[in-house]
């Protein structure tokens, strides 16, 4: 009889101290509701912290628009006279592999990649390496060759450069198509302008250099779910060409390409890269730019012979990447930066 008495009492004892707890509670919360009293909003601040952790930094267009060159409409082309050769010299920038590639339906001459691979939209893109000012500025002299070229040469170092195939003849249906094309493309801008939004973005130095490690980061995340982890892109299922150009490796463009130069390739990703970025919206940093750069140029692509380039050293920029040089500054500099210092010798020297 004593056991069933104990636990009572012991149950009673409980029920009395929950009682006398929720009393106090009570007196509590009307005590706060009647003196004004506000305590923090706890949820607020968990609100506040997520938000913030999610917030993505604001990267502003790269020029203004309505400042930009504009290629003409391509529905303009059937009012020429030489319509039939302009829309073929489009058609061989946009589906060169078609024609002059691997495959070729032409002859087999290049690497499977598409002019239009660097230069956007058949050569037409702001900041996309267009043809905005070539007819306005060729024939010229180039540093790199040391002689004055013309749209042709100009077209030729393509082909054994970025498509890292053969030279097409100076007097082919297809060059002269192409020839025809370019000039087109241009034909509005006046003799030895360039306007504004031709060729490369240029993005601003950094004061460190360019970093592969921090550039593989940007790859994986922002740049492989196109042009594939081992960066050989994504074929065309006829074997053709690509959907997505090839980044490294025998496919694609070899070492004595423009891109293989990081001020263009930065430029050229800063302004159209990945999928989706303009130079209106743009979607990497400028920091973002130089790494995938130096980290795309720092695998493996097919060589070049390059002993004729550059006869005066002088005249190399500050990013090629071989020697020799006029300045003290190293290969690696050259190739990676910084640059700032390599470009204030250069301006000290003139």
């Amino acid at each position: 009889m004593m056991q069933p008495f104990i636990k009572l009492n012991t149950l009673v004892q409980a029920l009395l101290g929950l009682a006398v707890s929720l009393v106090v509670v009570v007196g509590v919360v009307l005590f706060v509701s009647v003196s004004g009293v506000q305590l923090p909003n706890l949820s607020q601040g968990v609100q506040e912290e997520a938000v913030a952790e999610v917030e993505i930094p604001f990267l502003k267009a790269l020029a203004d628009p309505a400042s930009l060159w504009r290629a003409p409409d391509f529905a303009l082309i059937d009012q020429e006279p030489n319509a039939a050769e302009l829309h073929y010299g489009k058609d061989l920038v946009a589906n060169t592999a078609e024609y002059l590639g691997p495959k070729g339906k032409v002859r087999s001459m290049s690497n499977g990649m598409n002019c239009q691979n660097c230069h956007l939209q058949a050569g037409t893109a702001p900041f996309g390496n267009n043809y905005g000012a070539v007819a306005a500025t060729y024939p010229k002299f180039r540093a790199r060759s040391g002689t004055e070229e013309d749209i042709q040469k100009r077209i030729n170092d393509c082909f054994e450069r970025s498509l890292n195939g053969k030279a097409l003849e100076r007097d082919s249906k297809e060059m002269k198509a192409m020839v025809a094309y370019i000039n087109w493309v241009g034909k509005d801008v006046p003799k030895g302008e360039v306007p504004t939004g031709s060729g490369i973005y240029e993005v601003p130095l950094l004061d460190r250099a360019a970093d592969p490690a921090k550039g593989k980061i940007v790859y994986d995340t922002q740049c492989a779910s196109c042009h594939q982890a081992d960066g050989k892109g994504m074929a065309k299922p006829d074997g053709t060409g690509y959907v997505y150009p090839p980044l490294w490796g025998e496919a694609s463009y070899n070492h004595g390409a423009g891109l293989y130069r990081l001020s263009r390739f930065a430029g050229y990703v800063k302004a159209n890269m990945p999928l989706g970025a303009t130079f209106e919206s743009p979607l990497l940093s400028d920091e973002e730019a130089w790494d995938v750069a130096a980290y795309v140029n720092s695998m493996e692509r097919p060589k070049k012979d390059l002993a004729k380039d550059w006869p005066d050293i002088s005249k190399k920029p500050m990013d090629h990447p071989f020697g020799p040089f006029s300045d003290g500054f190293s290969e690696q500099q050259h190739k990676f930066g910084p640059f700032k210092p390599i470009k204030a010798a250069k301006s000290s020297s003139k």
